[in-house]
């Protein structure tokens, strides 16, 4: 599928993983809807790209509807729907003071896992009713983001490892519904990437983590994440699966 000409639609476009996809998609000549839970941070990606910015949380099925509304009445349909929100939590099962953290498992899913869902959702509803793009009856993709932690988890990542493991499984049967209607759905998984929250990290604490990267022994670069991306829209093979990108690594149990 082409990008040059396409609307797409980024959603965690504010920063890291969201942003260098929001940015690489423009680049390849895509009009793109900047969405993020903060307006600045939107408002600033959008404005260097000539996008359109979107403030939205994800989690907030009546946001998010109504920032795929001002898309199309702005922009037009999207055919490029990528799903890079999410949050982190670290946060045992159980813990030394003994309080269950139920609050932050329950918020940890409602925005990886139920946002990714809402916005697939409204996504596929507005593809699904545009003409098709080629002789294969193509409508549009949407890309979701996991995390290597859905297959190899670490203490503390219950959370975390649940999410990313419920918008895995949730590729292949969503590819296969949608698939009548000439939608692509895929998930890509990354595993340690340079990131705001990877920027914090005390210079051992780096160090060590990088030890265990078999090649290359570095984080991956946003823009490689967005890189994929870019292949994934452009194959129109790929379809149904989920795609580790992440060095060949496996995290360690802690």
């Amino acid at each position: 599928m082409r990008i040059d000409g396409e609307i797409a639609l980024v959603t965690g476009a504010g920063s890291g993983l969201g942003e260098a996809t929001a940015r690489r998609l423009a680049a390849a000549g895509a009009r793109v809807a900047v969405m993020d839970l903060g307006a600045a941070a939107a408002e600033r990606v959008a404005q260097e790209i000539g996008g359109l910015p979107l403030a939205a949380d994800v989690s907030d099925a009546a946001a998010v509807e109504a920032a795929f509304a001002r898309t199309v009445a702005e922009l037009g349909t999207p055919r490029i729907v990528v799903n890079c929100a999410g949050i982190g939590t670290a946060a045992r099962i159980l813990p030394r003071d003994g309080a269950l953290p139920l609050a932050a498992f329950e918020r940890t899913l409602r925005v990886n896992l139920y946002g990714s869902y809402v916005v697939l959702s409204h996504a596929a509803r507005l593809m699904a009713q545009a003409p098709t793009l080629d002789a294969d009856g193509a409508r549009g993709v949407i890309v979701n983001t996991a995390s290597v932690a859905w297959q190899d988890g670490q203490i503390g990542q219950a959370a975390y490892a649940a999410s990313k493991g419920g918008i895995a499984s949730m590729t292949l049967p969503a590819a296969r519904e949608l698939a009548r209607f000439g939608i692509r759905v895929m998930t890509v998984a990354p595993g340690l990437f340079e990131t705001a929250m990877s920027a914090g990290l005390p210079p051992e604490a780096r160090a060590a983590l990088e030890a265990g990267l078999p090649f290359p022994a570095r984080m991956g670069r946003p823009d490689e994440f967005a890189q994929l991306v870019q292949a994934i829209v452009e194959n129109p093979l790929l379809n149904g699966e989920v795609v580790r990108i992440d060095s060949a690594v496996r995290l360690a149990p802690k």
